[in-house]
């Protein structure tokens, strides 16, 4: 009885693999030709607010609906690289556009709830949503999203890939890219903010009205505390560090203007 249920075991599991690929294939063949040119990510022009400064060099004023100020992947702190990792794509490095394990889960929740709850999308799935796609929750879109991504980490290097994601990921309060919220949230630059404040900005893509730390300190410093846990967890910070930065209060308001340093 055992050997028969082994063998129906592996034989359905062998049947469903086949046309999940069946699937995919027919998805790749009827969508590629509709999706965008990924070659155009390296000309994404970001637009920038206009500053407006005085005769000695003192900023008067900010202009613009999108608050940003882009930062190159060599001036991305190192801290902020792997708190953005724990919070969003800790295989990122080793994956090619796609977490196998994420997609799993996405699909779980499709068929069991009829819709995509967490989505399970990689940073690079991010990129090809945020430039080329919509947020809609959808089977199809949920396809061009994976096909973009396997497209970009061809076309693209991950340095690249990072430095185009931390630059266009909307962070609330008119803050668009790291850089930006950085200085909305509390002043200065990334470079210059403490570890509990580096998690604090990387909690913000997942869901920027819900983990705002304007909005919502609480949920906001549930959510920093939960990255650091997470930093700790994957040998990216000790635990002097992790004990120090959680022990640290909200200490974000906000920055009507950006300062005047560059």
């Amino acid at each position: 009885m055992r050997k028969l249920f082994i063998y129906w075991s592996v034989w359905l599991t062998v049947l469903s693999t086949g046309v999940a690929l069946a699937c995919f294939s027919a998805f790749y063949l009827y969508l590629t030709p509709t999706l965008p040119n990924v070659e155009n990510l390296r000309e994404v022009k970001l637009q920038t607010p206009l500053r407006v400064m005085s005769a000695d060099g003192k900023l008067i004023g900010v202009f613009g609906k999108k608050m940003r100020r882009p930062i190159h992947h060599r001036d991305i702190p190192q801290v902020y690289l792997h708190a953005l990792l724990a919070a969003e794509d800790d295989g990122f490095y080793e994956h090619h556009g796609v977490s196998v394990k994420g997609l799993l889960r996405a699909v779980s929740q499709l068929l069991l709830s009829g819709r995509i709850q967490s989505g399970g999308s990689t940073i690079t799935m991010q990129v090809a949503r945020n430039v080329f796609l919509t947020r809609n929750q959808t089977f199809v879109r949920k396809f061009k999203e994976v096909f973009l991504a396997l497209q970009i980490e061809r076309e693209l290097s991950k340095e690249e890939i990072i430095e185009l994601y931390v630059n266009i990921i909307f962070l609330g309060n008119r803050a668009y890219g790291v850089n930006a919220a950085a200085e909305v949230y509390y002043g200065k630059p990334l470079s210059e903010l403490d570890l509990a404040q580096l998690a604090m900005i990387a909690g913000l893509p997942k869901a920027p009205s819900i983990y705002n730390p304007l909005a919502n300190p609480l949920r906001a410093m549930i959510r920093r505390n939960w990255i650091l846990s997470r930093m700790q967890s994957l040998g990216y910070i000790n635990n002097d560090a992790y004990n120090r930065a959680m022990a640290q209060p909200v200490t974000a308001r906000f920055y009507r203007n950006f300062s005047a340093h560059k």
